[in-house]
């Protein structure tokens, strides 16, 4: 436990670290935040964090910069953040402005996260525990082909081309589609299986590649995010040396960056943050990643991440990170009928 006095030293290294980019040398925390205390009282206090692990000095005549043990320290006494009024005024405005549709939703919900955080944002979008059938149409394409559109529950939709064992005129597409539509909508891939259904062989057909299509949806961990602010993180002097933004640009060419920002335990509620080598990947350990799980538990749950150097500006990007994910929980929500009280969504 660190004295109240070493705890606000410790607290203005890292904001003006995290301001600036630069060792924090005592005089600027003497100068900078008005501490009632003498010069020698704030080198000895230093002296302590860093031996204790919460600071480092990278040169001997240089001032300090924060340890993953400080900045975890800092963003553990974090309380009652939530993004200004006018920021959340502009991003409620924003979200009136598109479609009711959940990758529009998504695609929004990345960009406005990147600028308010001047970071990355990465946004996976909502999907089914278990995927539920709402509803199909087949699609005379030529002879033998046909096109199965499937609308799962949550909006999202789904085509495949399938091949005929001979030709079908429309009116029997139509005609399968509506008989399958009124036997399996509501049900979940589980339950199609184990209902007894007498299906001819077209719609016998057309029920096994909508099988085949919710076994894939269900069986992916989360649909292919949705990345913005590249830009910003690129910006940041910590990836002025070339390694580590090929480190960033292997992962992104890999599509190993989103599995990497979702730590194990992310199903508990709440934003979590793990801070450098907190990442278990070590070629993920000179970044943080603030990220929330957002949706509705047992129906349809997403990702939403902030990720940047350890030196990222956490204040503002834990109010982000937060607020867009109740405002994507109330919106998934929505699509499944129901209102969500304010407080259900806070944070914990």
């Amino acid at each position: 436990m660190l004295t109240l006095r070493s705890a606000t030293i410790l607290k203005s290294i890292v904001e003006h670290y995290i301001d600036r980019a630069v060792p924090v040398p005592s005089q600027s925390i003497l100068h900078s935040y008005g501490l009632d205390v003498s010069s020698a009282t704030i080198r000895n206090e230093m002296m302590r964090l860093e031996q204790e692990g919460y600071i480092l000095r990278p040169h001997t005549s240089a001032g300090s910069v924060p340890s993953d043990k400080g900045y975890r320290f800092y963003v553990e006494t974090l309380h009652n953040i939530h993004l200004p009024v006018n920021q959340q005024r502009m991003v409620s405005h924003l979200f009136h402005q598109v479609e009711m549709r959940l990758d529009e939703w998504v695609r929004l919900s990345a960009t406005i996260l990147a600028h308010l955080a001047q970071n990355m944002a990465i946004v996976a979008t909502a999907k089914s525990t278990s995927s539920v059938f709402k509803h199909m149409e087949m699609v005379s394409i030529q002879d033998k082909t046909a096109l199965i559109v499937l609308v799962l529950q949550g909006a999202r939709v789904r085509q495949q081309l399938v091949n005929l064992p001979q030709t079908v005129t429309q009116e029997n597409l139509s005609a399968a589609s509506n008989k399958l539509n009124q036997q399996f909508s509501g049900l979940t891939r589980v339950e199609i299986q184990q209902k007894k259904t007498s299906l001819s062989d077209l719609e016998s057909q057309a029920a096994d590649t909508v099988l085949a299509i919710m076994k894939t949806e269900d069986t992916l961990a989360y649909e292919e995010p949705y990345l913005e602010g590249l830009q910003f993180i690129f910006n940041q002097p910590e990836f002025s040396q070339a390694h580590q933004a090929m480190t960033l640009v292997d992962l992104l060419e890999q599509k190993n960056l989103a599995r990497l920002v979702v730590p194990r335990g992310l199903d508990q509620p709440g934003i979590h943050i793990v801070i450098g080598q907190e990442n278990e990947s070590q070629s993920f350990q000179n970044f943080s990643v603030i990220v929330s799980q957002y949706g509705l538990p047992g129906k349809a749950v997403g990702c939403i991440a902030v990720v940047g150097p350890t030196r990222m500006p956490y204040v503002q990007s834990i109010a982000a990170v937060e607020y867009l994910t109740e405002v994507l929980t109330r919106l998934i929500a929505r699509l499944y009928g129901k209102e969500i009280p304010r407080e259900e969504s806070s944070r914990n």
